[in-house]
C-alpha cells in the first residue's frame, strides 16, 4: 500500500479525535498484517536480505538497498536485487534491461539496475528463482518486509529520524503497518536514517529488543553547484517535503516547490507548466534521480527532462566498519 500525496498531519501528532475514530479499523489492520507477518515463507539456495520499515510511505530503502549491495560486492559477493516494480506494469518476473522504462518496471528498478542486475517480480518466490538461475549469490530485496512468501535469511528496517513511527498507531489511524511489537521481532538490525527525537525512541525501543541499531545519513553527491542558485524543485516521492529541506540544505534558493504523489507519472500538461513557470522566472529546476527517470515519454517531457537537474543522494552508515562485519557474519552463517 503506498501513500497518497501526503500522510495526514494526525499520523504524526499525538493520539486524538481522528485517530480514535480510526483506532477499531487500525487494530484490524494491524493483526492481520502481523499474522501474515508470522507465517513461514520458502527458502532459498541463496541468501536473502530485505530493506524494509515498519511504516507506510518512504523511509529511504532504495539507497539502503544499494548501499548493503555495494557492500555485498565489496565482499565479492554477486548480488541480484528484488524489487516489486512499483509503479510499473509489468508483474514478470523480468530482468531489468536497457531500454526499460519507469513505466514498465518503476522507477526504483532503474536505479538498483545501475548498480547490480535487478528482478523486477510481483511474485518474489518466481523473482527469486530467476535471480538464481542468472547466477546470484545473494538477494537484496528492495521491500516486502512484511511479505512473508520468501524467507528472509536478514531484514534491515529503515526508519526516518525525523517521523520515526509517527503516533506509533497502525494505518488507518496512524502510519504504522501492524503494531511496532508485533513486527520488531522479524527484523535483524535497525537504520535510523537522520537526526530526530521520533527516531531515538525507535532505536531505543529496538535496542531493549536486542536489536543492533545503526545511525545512517542521506547525503546528496555532487550539488555544490546549486548554491545559491534560484530553483524550482518538484518531487514526486513517499515525502516530497524532505527534498525541500535537501535542497535548502544545499544552500539553494528555493523560490517555489511543486509536491507530487509517491511514483507520479508526470503528463505533458504538467511538464509544460513546470518548464515554462522555471522559464518565466529564470529558475532551475531540481527534482530527484527517481523522478528523472519518470519524466520521459512525450516531447514536452522529454524537454522538461533536459532541463532538470536530478540530485543523487547518497547513504553513509555511521559505523561502516561494524555493518560491513554484521553483513558478513549473516551471508556466511
Amino acid at each position: 500500500m503506498r501513500l497518497p500525496l501526503s500522510a495526514p498531519p494526525f499520523w504524526n501528532r499525538k493520539a486524538g479525535a481522528a485517530a480514535r475514530l480510526l483506532a477499531p479499523l487500525a487494530r484490524l489492520y494491524g493483526e492481520r498484517v502481523a499474522a501474515r507477518m508470522a507465517q513461514p515463507g520458502l527458502r532459498v539456495a541463496a541468501p536473502v536480505v530485505c530493506v524494509g520499515n515498519f511504516t507506510l510511505g518512504g523511509a529511504g530503502k532504495t539507497p539502503t538497498a544499494i548501499a548493503i549491495a555495494e557492500a555485498l560486492i565489496a565482499l565479492g559477493e554477486h548480488p541480484f536485487f528484488l524489487s516489486r516494480g512499483y509503479g510499473g506494469s509489468l508483474r514478470g518476473p523480468h530482468l531489468v534491461a536497457p531500454g526499460d522504462e519507469a513505466a514498465r518496471v518503476g522507477d526504483e528498478a532503474l536505479l538498483l539496475a545501475r548498480i547490480a542486475p535487478t528482478i523486477v517480480a510481483a511474485d518474489r518466490v518466481a523473482g527469486a528463482r530467476l535471480a538464481m538461475e542468472r547466477g546470484a549469490s545473494v538477494i537484496v530485496m528492495d521491500d516486502g518486509f512484511q511479505n512473508p512468501s520468501l524467507a528472509k535469511d536478514a531484514a534491515f528496517v529503515v526508519v526516518d529520524g525525523a517521523t520515526g513511527i509517527g503516533n506509533g498507531l497502525a494505518f488507518p489511524a496512524g502510519p504504522l503497518r501492524a503494531p511496532l511489537h508485533a513486527q520488531t521481532p522479524f527484523a535483524t538490525a535497525v537504520i535510523v536514517i537522520g537526526p530526530g527525537e521520533a527516531g531515538a525512541r525507535v532505536a531505543a525501543y529496538a535496542r531493549g529488543a536486542a536489536r543492533p541499531v545503526f545511525q545512517a545519513r542521506l547525503e546528496p553527491v555532487g550539488s555544490e553547484a546549486l548554491a545559491g542558485r534560484r530553483v524550482l524543485g518538484f518531487a514526486g516521492i513517499g515525502q516530497p517535503e524532505k527534498f525541500r529541506r535537501t535542497l535548502l540544505g544545499l544552500g539553494a534558493r528555493v523560490v517555489a516547490f511543486e509536491p507530487f504523489a509517491d511514483h507520479h507519472r508526470y503528463t505533458e500538461a504538467e511538464a509544460t507548466a513546470l518548464a515554462r513557470r522555471a522559464q518565466a522566472d529564470r529558475l532551475q529546476l531540481v527534482t530527484t534521480e527517481k523522478d528523472l527517470v519518470r519524466i520521459g515519454g512525450g516531447r514536452a517531457r522529454e524537454a522538461l527532462a533536459s532541463m532538470t537537474f536530478a540530485v543523487p543522494v547518497r547513504l553513509t552508515i555511521d559505523d561502516p566498519d561494524g555493518f560491513l562485519d554484521l553483513l558478513r557474519d549473516l551471508i556466511r552463517r
